[in-house]
């Protein structure tokens, strides 16, 4: 393991080979340590492979899904453990959209639809990394016509640790040609222990008083409804339950560094996970169709801060259009404490 220089000198940054995937390609891990948090980044997928947060007791245990080898990745890249996602993260239907009167056909990867980037997204490519102050910068080149996208797209995501271990996540992007972008991170939680079991009754609360309803084929139908009366009103801290792959449209006062989107909160080990963003919605997924291989079914709960899904079909839904001269930012935090 190699130890990188940098002029944070509260965040440890180390570097180490981790293998190889299938056709050869050397993958790296990096890890980031600061404040009893360590975070453990590969190459393959920019996949936050695994974070340990300290509880209440002061012992530090795994609270994000992750596999040991770069192997299971693509063994199993069906649940994008931990990887960004992009360059379009949940759903585009029919695979399709129309941007200055072009139609666009994209890789329909999930029935007719297209899905978190298509066949070979964000998740399934070997980004180039290099140290920077307190963590890693990740980047990649999406060409022209990459999985029916439209331009060339130069993308980049930084991760840091903040005060605490925060958990740092900032996009950055920009595009040749007229585009549509919108990557998240695909890390599923359980603040129990990732080996813990279902992650069910972990508390939840979403600062969102509005969700966007969606079809069979789990697209948004267009309209967005008030929580109130309904299974998805997270506005007071409640318990999860199975059953959720749902984008929740944050309150404005939510948005932004300092505004809280969500939190996440364990009774028996007393972890809490605050998440903060500058992104209009956030995707509550419990994770029921996991299958025992390698987790059983909800073993994580996953709350991904993106843009809606299908927004390049909704002009009523924010726009995730990425023009030349334009530079995409998004910003995430991932806050740990106990209680």
């Amino acid at each position: 393991m190699t130890m990188t220089s940098g002029t944070d000198t509260d965040t440890a940054v180390q570097t180490e080979d981790f293998g190889a995937l299938a056709d050869g390609s050397p993958v790296h891990r990096w890890t980031l340590e600061r404040d009893g948090v360590r975070v453990r980044v590969l190459t393959y997928g920019a996949i936050v492979q695994s974070v340990e947060a300290p509880g209440r007791d002061g012992s530090r245990a795994p609270v994000a899904l992750g596999l040991p080898e770069v192997g299971g990745y693509e063994e199993f890249p069906g649940p994008y453990f931990g990887a960004v996602v992009g360059r379009y993260a949940n759903r585009i239907g029919g695979a399709s959209f129309v941007l200055d009167g072009r139609t666009h056909r994209l890789t329909a990867n999930e029935g007719g639809n297209h899905l978190h980037g298509g066949a070979r997204g964000f998740d399934k490519q070997v980004w180039d990394a290099v140290a920077v102050p307190g963590g890693v910068r990740m980047s990649l080149v999406s060409p022209d016509g990459d999985e029916g996208y439209p331009g060339r797209l130069d993308f980049s995501v930084t991760y840091t640790l903040g005060p605490g271990g925060a958990l740092l996540l900032d996009h950055r992007a920009v595009a040749d040609a007229p585009t549509v972008l919108n990557p998240t991170s695909h890390l599923y939680w359980n603040l129990a222990g990732a080996d813990s079991g279902s992650a069910l009754g972990q508390q939840l609360r979403i600062a969102a008083g509005h969700f966007t309803p969606v079809d069979a084929a789990s697209v948004p139908t267009g309209e967005v409804i008030p929580v109130a009366g309904t299974r998805f009103d997270f506005r007071e801290t409640r318990a999860v339950g199975a059953g959720y792959d749902q984008n929740f449209v944050l309150e404005e006062g939510a948005r932004g560094v300092d505004a809280v989107a969500a939190e996440l909160y364990d009774a028996w080990s007393g972890r809490v996970l605050t998440v903060r963003t500058t992104e209009p919605g956030l995707q509550l997924y419990t994770a029921d169709h996991f299958d025992g291989r390698p987790y059983g079914p909800c073993a994580g709960i996953a709350l991904e801060t993106q843009h809606f899904p299908d927004s390049p079909n909704r002009p009523e839904f924010p726009s995730t259009v990425l023009r030349p001269g334009e530079v995409f930012v998004s910003h995430t935090a991932y806050a740990f404490s106990v209680r």
